[in-house]
């Protein structure tokens, strides 16, 4: 398994390439910048980009994987559902991409966007149990992504609500690899730690040990922070369209 983060500070994120090197065969997940960071990284670890994966449609900042991808020769993967104007791979609930020893497993998590995908991977060198998983916007180190960017606010909380379930039923031991960190408005109190596992957030982030519906939503209703600058026209854009 090779694994590389990348932190952002304009915007607040964190981005992923990641596959096996053995098959020289890799994925890049949320890329922020430039492309050219992400081929040369990719080429340094000698991996071939088999894959482009943008979590979300997001609405902080213009996503670059569409031209990653083409810069790649890779598809460029959204998730189920996504409303856009331009040809993508659609990653359905429980789809596995393969990137030789390594698979990743799509777990579709709506909530902060109706198209929100986690992605699960395992390494088959190591073991048959997962590794990592990428939870994008859906689940960060101290809470929950936001659920008004795309829905309204409690329509987006009940999704949430369900993909949260699905994630704390994976194993405590799990290593969670999130989109944003502290300084991203797409969530709220946020860690500097861009890092965590399943156990520790259900033991100190409170909205995601939350097991009941309505206590849940009520919750995720309340101090909201302002959307980001101009986020309508940014998802917009991302889905290929005029806001």
């Amino acid at each position: 398994m090779i694994l590389r983060q990348f932190l952002h500070t304009d915007p607040v994120a964190a981005s992923y390439l990641f596959g096996c090197g053995g098959k020289a065969s890799g994925a890049v997940v949320d890329p922020v910048g430039e492309p050219g960071v992400y081929l040369r990284a990719a080429e340094a670890l000698g991996l071939q980009i088999r894959f482009v994966i943008d979590t979300h449609l997001h609405a902080d900042h213009l996503s670059v994987g569409r031209a990653l991808a083409e810069a790649a020769g890779a598809p460029y993967v959204l998730g189920p559902g996504a409303d856009v104007t331009y040809p993508h791979q659609e990653a359905r609930d429980g789809e596995v991409l393969p990137l030789g020893n390594v698979e990743i497993e799509v777990i579709h998590t709506p909530g902060h966007t109706p198209e929100h995908i986690c992605l699960l991977v395992r390494d088959r060198t190591r073991a048959e149990e997962p590794w990592f998983v990428l939870t994008g916007h859906t689940l960060m180190v101290g809470d929950l992504g936001r659920t008004e960017l795309a829905t309204s606010a409690e329509d987006g909380a009940r999704a949430l609500f369900g993909s949260v379930r699905r994630l704390r039923s994976l194993p405590d031991y799990l290593e969670v690899l999130p989109g944003a960190f502290a300084g991203s408005v797409c969530g709220r109190g946020l860690s500097g730690k861009p890092t965590s596992t399943i156990g520790f957030e259900k033991r100190h982030n409170r909205a995601f040990g939350i097991d009941d519906e309505a206590a849940f939503v009520r919750a995720m209703l309340v101090e909201i922070p302002p959307p980001p600058s101009q986020a309508a026209i940014i998802r917009a854009a991302n889905a290929g369209r005029a806001a």
